[in-house]
């Protein structure tokens, strides 16, 4: 590799991804397709369910490790797994219970990604305790089998909790699990919706997120993922708790969930990171351009997240890092080197995050090995081609 002069590259340090579903990378583009009715999260539901049918262990590890590749090539270098895929198709659980979870653990070692790893405890369709769906079977999980699912080791990594929703638990299994592993990591989908901030109105008489921090003690433990219909209220209580709210602006676009009011949350002192979540596009640059672009729609401004005279990709990307660093419940030594000769400083920031993309990336390290060099994978070819044969083999699947 040429070298290059100071003057030529950026050396910054990986984001954290804070929200990630490895399996659902399979699924890029394959819902991009209207159905007789309006399309929605609900419907995009349903054809995951009838995907997730598909896949066994060795999918799982091949799936995410092609994931976590093209996390590292695009300047992630620590996800927070929320993994709940845990048992076979038929529901019964593997003969090792954490069969699943240890694959994920697996393909980050091979990759060489940060791990947090949050298996996700699931128990029920819907507030009331509605049963779940044959969809979901893969997900469930009573206490003892959660309990031993968060055994599952994470060499150099975290686990934490991962409630899936205050619909899929009960709010006495909630309050068991915060507690049972208090301090560690807790993760949770609130507020995505406006049919689940309407179902729990109906159910309990409160909002997501006033419930949430009504059943348990949310700190700065806590990732609040989307929280995208959060209100002026719902948002000052996160920011005051010191939790984090965890975007997912790509994903949240694809599923058309709406748009969290970034600029209200940060007057208030909130934090905020940003996942990939469904994985449909894996790019940090395109993560925080899209948060950024989506504010600017609804303002009708240009630099709505920016500082007065401060680049507004150097606050995204602080802000994200902190953040990120915060939910995933760890501090990551790596190094993402970008380049472009004709920009210099912030500039050279803004222009990957608003232009460039993956594009500017030259090379990633984590713990002083390189991972990425010159904008690709050391083992790219190796586990993009398994990766390929094992969708081809899922999508030939009647």
């Amino acid at each position: 590799m040429t070298s290059k002069s100071p003057l030529e590259t950026s050396r910054i340090p990986g984001l954290p991804n804070l929200h990630s579903h490895a399996f659902q990378r399979a699924m890029a583009g394959l819902t991009e397709r209207r159905g007789s009715g309006s399309d929605s999260f609900w419907t995009w539901r349903e054809q995951m369910y009838r995907f997730v049918e598909r896949l066994g262990p060795d999918d799982l590890e091949a799936i995410a490790a092609q994931a976590y590749m093209e996390m590292l090539e695009a300047g992630f270098t620590w996800v927070a797994e929320f993994h709940y895929l845990h048992h076979q198709p038929d529901g019964r659980p593997y003969d090792n219970v954490a069969e699943m979870s240890q694959r994920i653990v697996a393909a980050a070692a091979e990759v060489g990604i940060g791990l947090t790893l949050l298996p996700v405890l699931y128990r029920q369709s819907g507030f009331g305790g509605r049963p779940a769906t044959p969809g979901q079977r893969r997900f469930l999980n009573d206490r003892e089998f959660y309990a031993r699912i968060m055994e599952t080791k994470v060499p150099g990594g975290r686990i934490g909790i991962a409630p899936h929703s205050l619909r899929a638990v009960t709010l006495d299994d909630l309050k068991w699990a915060a507690e049972t592993w208090r301090g560690q990591p807790a993760h949770i989908h609130v507020g995505e919706q406006t049919r689940e901030v309407e179902d729990c109105l109906a159910a309990h008489g409160r909002r997501p997120i006033d419930l949430l921090m009504d059943t348990v003690p949310v700190d700065a433990h806590w990732c609040l993922v989307h929280a995208t219909h959060a209100d002026a209220g719902e948002r000052t209580r996160i920011a005051k708790s010191k939790a984090v709210v965890g975007l997912c602006p790509i994903t949240e676009a694809n599923l058309g969930d709406g748009l969290f009011d970034v600029p209200d949350f940060l007057g208030k002192d909130g934090r905020f990171g940003v996942g990939s979540d469904s994985n449909v596009r894996i790019s940090v640059a395109d993560e925080l351009r899209t948060l950024e672009y989506g504010q600017r729609l609804v303002h009708r401004q240009r630099n709505v997240l920016g500082d007065a005279g401060r680049s507004t990709g150097r606050r995204l990307f602080e802000a994200a890092l902190a953040g990120g660093a915060q939910a995933v419940g760890a501090s990551d030594e790596s190094i993402v080197v970008l380049n472009d000769s004709s920009h210099r400083g912030d500039a050279m920031l803004d222009h990957w995050l608003f232009t460039a993309d993956n594009d500017a990336i030259i090379s990633v390290e984590r713990g002083g090995v390189r991972l990425v060099d010159r904008g690709r994978h050391r083992d790219r070819d190796r586990i993009a081609g398994r990766y390929d044969r094992t969708l081809a083999r899922l999508l030939s699947q009647p």
